[in-house]
């Protein structure tokens, strides 16, 4: 049986932030960009978030919250939100996953997978890409 896509397209981008990070003490220091567009046939809220978030020696932070960067964007049909967020390692190479907690405008709740993606401080960043500004802020609206 086919799977169903996700209702979202979630793409990443990291770039190793050299010069905040603290290597000689174990402090590497990423920033990522998230770009999210609504795929699906109806608007689409992000309410929360869950990252997975792992070092090198395997070891585990979660972390939770309501919206993203603060934020609860709502997203019609075919729209675009981006982001630009942060995390730190005691590593210098380790991955994030995880998942946008989303609610449709029929009020159906529903998990997005962030597909992994690695962190990495060793020569193999992103580049952050440009992207043209959206016409209307998809973070000010809200769904509920």
């Amino acid at each position: 049986m086919p799977q169903t896509p996700p209702p979202l397209s979630i793409t990443v981008s990291v770039s190793f932030q050299s010069d905040s990070s603290q290597v000689e003490r174990g402090d590497y220091r990423f920033s990522y960009r998230i770009r999210i567009t609504n795929t699906a046939t109806m608007a689409v809220q992000i309410v929360g978030r869950h990252w997975l978030i792992h070092n090198a020696h395997g070891e585990q932070q979660e972390v939770h919250g309501l919206g993203v960067v603060g934020q609860q964007p709502l997203l019609a049909v075919g729209e675009t939100f981006e982001y630009t967020s942060g995390c730190h390692l005691s590593t210098a190479t380790g991955t994030m996953q995880g998942r946008y907690l989303c609610v449709t405008e029929t009020a159906e709740a529903f998990e997005c997978p962030i597909p992994l993606f690695e962190l990495n401080a060793q020569g193999h960043t992103t580049p952050t890409p440009v992207w043209p500004d959206e016409p209307a802020d998809p973070a000010q609206r809200v769904l509920h």
